[in-house]
């Protein structure tokens, strides 16, 4: 089968198409014939790797050893299952993201309890994109105890995590502001934001204690900036596990002033089946800002190492090559 494969950390270019052998699934395992997958922020930081540190913990050192195809989320159909599977018959469309990476392939090997079914009017490129930002940002938003009526900050609006956490604030009744650049300001009005403030022209921090939850979701925010525009008692969700989340939040919680989450984000299939469920309702629809068959990976992974993505970057396994061009 092809494959987008790497033997080496560096620039996209490392990345080769490659002929490998078909996977075999484990006993709890389905291989899933891939027909969409994306390229997300996890990708692109494991191959450069960023930070060096935790790439080199999950995949070696001197160069990739555990994981040499990229590609965490996928849709496509069963092509097998293990022999402890049960709930999945071959032909069927499913959808999923695994820690195993592996989606940049015509085939690739999940674990049964990371796939759910694509519902009948979702396309396979929308089911491939909803797991890395709609899961997570659907994760966070209900630890932060998001209900109706509350005051919402989501910072990055316009990427994969941000612009689901604008539309499944807006699903819980939340009222929500959306940071993100000038050229990204019409989107994250289409999507639902109640506001847009323009960070190249205006300070976020600058409105004084007014929000409920203020979510990060690209990094380089921190506390000490998101306490300005906190209401007492007020969440601030950061991009990832830090020192806010693991020291500075027990202490908020403890005090009731407020709290810092920031952990890695947990679930299963039943997140997926709700998001799946929204989607296919017409209540969230991730945002696809261009398609890339697997040939032109290397160009998907110069796109999203750039800054400038919006949303998520599909990868047309099945797809005829041909440039890049943008999702309709």
């Amino acid at each position: 089968m092809k494959a987008a494969v790497y033997r080496q950390y560096g620039p996209p270019d490392v990345v080769r198409i490659e002929d490998v052998p078909k996977p075999v699934p484990g006993e709890s395992d389905v291989v899933v014939r891939v027909v969409a997958a994306t390229l997300c922020t996890a990708d692109w930081r494991l191959r450069r790797p960023s930070p060096a540190p935790m790439g080199w913990f999950m995949n070696g050192f001197s160069r990739p050893k555990k994981i040499p195809v990229l590609g965490m989320e996928l849709a496509g159909t069963v092509d097998s299952v293990g022999a402890a599977v049960s709930e999945f018959k071959p032909g069927e469309r499913v959808f999923g993201a695994s820690w195993r990476f592996g989606a940049h392939a015509e085939y690739a090997s999940v674990p049964a309890r990371s796939l759910a079914r694509i519902p009948d009017r979702v396309s396979f490129q929308d089911a491939a994109s909803i797991p890395y930002g709609g899961f997570t940002a659907l994760h966070f938003l209900k630890l932060a105890g998001i209900r109706a009526g509350q005051k919402v900050l989501i910072r990055g609006a316009a990427g994969s995590v941000g612009s689901a956490a604008v539309q499944l604030a807006k699903h819980f009744g939340a009222h929500v502001t959306g940071v993100c650049s000038a050229a990204n300001v019409e989107l994250v009005r289409l999507i639902g934001a109640d506001g847009v403030i323009d960070y190249n022209h205006d300070d976020c921090t600058s409105a004084g204690p007014v929000y409920d939850i203020v979510q990060d979701t690209i990094g380089g925010f921190g506390y000490r900036r998101a306490r300005r525009i906190l209401k007492r008692g007020g969440v601030f969700i950061d991009a990832g596990p830090g020192f806010a989340s693991l020291f500075i939040g027990p202490w908020l919680r403890w005090t009731g002033r407020g709290n810092v989450i920031g952990t890695v984000a947990r679930g299963g299939r039943e997140a997926l089946e709700v998001l799946a469920r929204l989607v296919a309702e017409g209540k969230f629809k991730p945002v696809i800002e261009r398609r890339y068959p697997l040939a032109d990976v290397v160009e998907a992974h110069r796109h999203a190492e750039s800054g400038h993505k919006k949303g998520n970057l599909v990868i047309d396994v099945a797809m005829v090559p041909m440039s890049a061009r943008a999702a309709r």
